[in-house]
């Protein structure tokens, strides 16, 4: 399975944008996919996650009622609506999956198949 991540680029503070991450391969056999993001100054961080069928969902309290994940399963591709976006949030935004549960949604150490992120700038 492979992940590809698209739809960073620049945004204004209070602005929106959403990212992508299309699954190929055996994507069903994937068992969640996780965004994380990453500056210079901090370790990857949590985002949100959401399991295949759509049933199980996380979001991280940092961007909890701005950010929304969702998938579409036709086109093997889960979406980060980010709205309200703050100057905080400018990283690089990757996308992970694995084909088994993850014991810890946060953990970035339990995914093994990442895509190549995107990077997100949000400017005053």
């Amino acid at each position: 399975v492979q992940l590809q991540a698209s739809g960073g680029g620049l945004a204004q503070t209070g602005g929106s944008l959403r990212l992508s991450c299309e699954a190929s391969g055996r994507s069903s056999n994937m068992y969640a996919i996780t965004w994380f993001r990453q500056t210079p100054e901090k370790d990857r961080e949590f985002v949100a996650a959401i399991n295949w069928s759509g049933a199980v969902t996380s979001v991280a309290d940092s961007v909890k009622g701005r950010f929304a994940i969702s998938r579409d399963t036709a086109k093997n591709t889960v979406y980060l609506q980010m709205n309200n976006l703050k100057s905080e949030d400018t990283a690089v935004y990757y996308c992970a999956g694995d084909l088994s549960r993850p014991t810890r949604w946060s953990n970035p150490d339990e995914y093994g198949v990442w895509g190549q992120g995107t990077q997100v700038t949000v400017s005053s």
